[in-house]
């Protein structure tokens, strides 16, 4: 019986220090590097705008727009709050408050300064770079009397 013991120690010594000889001898394995995602930018599209247009007092009719601004994914993951809403409404306060946009009197309008504006307003407000394009899907100009009741 003692025979049977000694020899079960002797097999459990000689495993446990095989182990430790292996685990100390053995190269370096590689570590796993953690998996980086190339995340670059996204692009996220607002809901269509809605802006009235006033003129002598009255609504003369609306600008619809829908705005896609492209951010950068990682800091938007880190953010507490989307940029969503702050593109949303900067979009329509630079539109609303803008004076050279007049549909009576047609001319070129200089968009890529207002969507510069506008991206520049947001990070502003942001904190940080976080939006890097502002984009324009569409932009239309509906008068009142166009409008279906």
């Amino acid at each position: 019986m003692t025979r049977i013991v000694i020899t079960g120690l002797w097999i459990c010594a000689i495993t446990v220090l095989s182990s430790y000889a292996v685990i100390s001898w053995m190269p370096a394995l590689p570590k796993p590097k953690a998996e980086e995602y190339l995340e670059g930018l996204t692009y996220q599209k607002l809901r269509p705008l809605n802006i009235p247009i006033i003129a002598d007092g009255n609504v003369q009719g609306y600008i619809l727009a829908t705005i896609i601004f492209t951010a950068d994914s990682h800091l938007i993951k880190g953010l507490g709050v989307t940029p969503e809403p702050f593109v949303m409404d900067e979009s329509f306060r630079q539109i609303y408050s803008d004076g050279a946009l007049d549909f009576r009197n047609l001319k070129k309008y200089d968009i890529n300064r207002r969507l510069d504006e506008i991206k520049r307003r947001v990070n502003e407000r942001l904190g940080s770079e976080i939006v890097k394009d502002v984009m324009v899907e569409n932009f239309n100009f509906i008068t009142k009397k166009d409008i279906r009741s």
